[in-house]
């Protein structure tokens, strides 16, 4: 049972509901930039509150001792207040993915037959940290006709309050409802439960944005359709017809550029015909940059450096830290064996110059997010060209992959006959 009190589930029943009434007037492209160039001018000028309230979460952060990666996601600063600024003037030009033409065709019986790109309805995100997703999130929802309530990190809040106050402000002064975009500042955790299996007739799609325990307790108790991954457990295989110089940057860059994110390799598979010449150089260069190195037997017989045996467990862990796990493999049909057996179809690649492997290996492993010659890190909606994501997802149902503007669209079908009546 979920208890929460009557005002609480009053506001979050009105909240799916204003929701729901900001739809029923359709918004054109030119409005919806004019609201985002809005927004953006509001940024600018706001700086400094920005920066106050999440001054203040920043604060709480510290003294509720977060994970130092946690605290690192949380603040802002003006360099990634420009960051999210920029964010959106890329959105702003970007095509509307809404009442796009996208099939259109004649049939025999006189029907004529139009499939039409229309919003999707409510979307319902949950998110932890980082105070970016609010602007993202709420200008993609916008710009693709979505009404979004936002359901972000008590850590955040006061961050994410602003941002949305923000957002809102500018709807109202392009006369557009506020209630596109609403923002729950209930600190009270049984808020997600009950958005999750009382508010399907508000809600049409839930997009969680997190660490794997919040992704998990969405997947599990929403009664809602989820887009999302669990985990971003990422590989990268180095074939025998890869380039050394080329394996080694690749590799560097996916590890350890960043790793607390979704798209950094956890694990590299190693052709065997080439682990005398490249192991060392390769995982050399990531252990002098203090990375944890799993190896298996095989590993072991060749690399000169700090080696930990690799467990059952390792190649299913998501280290999200300075941490791999490397396996050597017989051929290509091996790595992808690996790969579709423990990976979670988020991203993996393959360094070869052999076009015939990549191509094998592109079609044939089950990730939304295949790569040859290209740091896994590349797994982002911004590098795609999608002006942002609202996450990445590995379902198998579409959208998967970064999950952009033109993924936040459904579709329907309109016909149209002369008086044609059916036989």
């Amino acid at each position: 049972m979920i208890w929460l009190n009557y005002k609480m589930k009053k506001h979050l029943n009105l909240t799916g509901k204003k929701a729901k009434l900001a739809l029923l007037k359709k918004i054109g492209t030119k409005k919806k930039n004019k609201v985002l160039k809005a927004y953006v001018l509001l940024i600018e000028k706001e700086k400094s509150l920005i920066l106050k309230e999440n001054a203040k979460d920043v604060r709480f952060a510290l003294k509720k001792k977060l994970k130092k990666n946690l605290i690192d996601r949380l603040t802002l600063n003006l360099e990634k207040l420009n960051t999210i600024r920029d964010s959106i003037k890329k959105i702003i030009k970007l095509k509307d993915p809404v009442d796009n033409i996208l099939e259109s065709w004649k049939r025999p019986n006189g029907l004529s037959i139009s499939k039409v790109s229309i919003p999707i309805g409510v979307i319902g995100v949950i998110y932890e940290s980082r105070p970016n997703v609010t602007s993202d999130v709420a200008s993609l929802c916008f710009k693709s006709g979505n009404a979004v309530i936002l359901k972000g990190g008590s850590e955040a809040i006061n961050t994410n309050k602003i941002l949305s106050k923000l957002f809102r402000k500018a709807l109202k002064a392009n006369k557009v409802s506020e209630n596109f975009i609403q923002f729950i500042d209930f600190k009270n955790r049984k808020v997600v439960d009950y958005m999750l299996s009382k508010m399907k007739n508000y809600i049409d799609v839930i997009i969680p944005r997190g660490g794997k325990n919040l992704v998990k307790t969405v997947e599990d108790f929403s009664n809602i359709p989820v887009i999302g991954h669990l985990e971003g457990l990422c590989h990268t295989f180095i074939d025998k017809d890869a380039e050394l110089k080329m394996a080694t940057n690749i590799i560097y860059n996916a590890k350890l550029r960043n790793t607390s994110i979704c798209g950094a390799t956890e694990t590299i598979l190693l052709h065997e015909k080439i682990i005398k010449k490249f192991c060392n150089p390769i995982l050399k260069k990531l252990e002098e940059n203090n990375c944890k190195i799993y190896g298996d037997q095989i590993l072991k017989k060749h690399y000169k450096g700090k080696l930990y045996p690799a467990k059952e467990k390792d190649w299913s862990t998501e280290y999200l830290s300075a941490t791999v796990s490397v396996k050597c493999v017989k051929n290509c049909d091996e790595a992808i064996y690996h790969i579709n057996k423990y990976g979670t179809m988020h991203t993996d690649a393959i360094i070869t110059k052999n076009k015939k492997t990549a191509k094998k290996f592109l079609k044939n492993v089950k990730s939304s997010i295949a790569m040859h010659n290209t740091s896994t890190q590349f797994a982002d909606g911004e590098e795609f060209g999608f002006g942002g994501e609202v996450g990445i997802s590995t379902n198998t149902l579409p959208p998967r992959g970064p999950v952009g503007l033109e993924q936040l669209v459904s579709y329907k079908y309109e016909i149209t006959s002369k008086g044609q009546t059916r036989k």
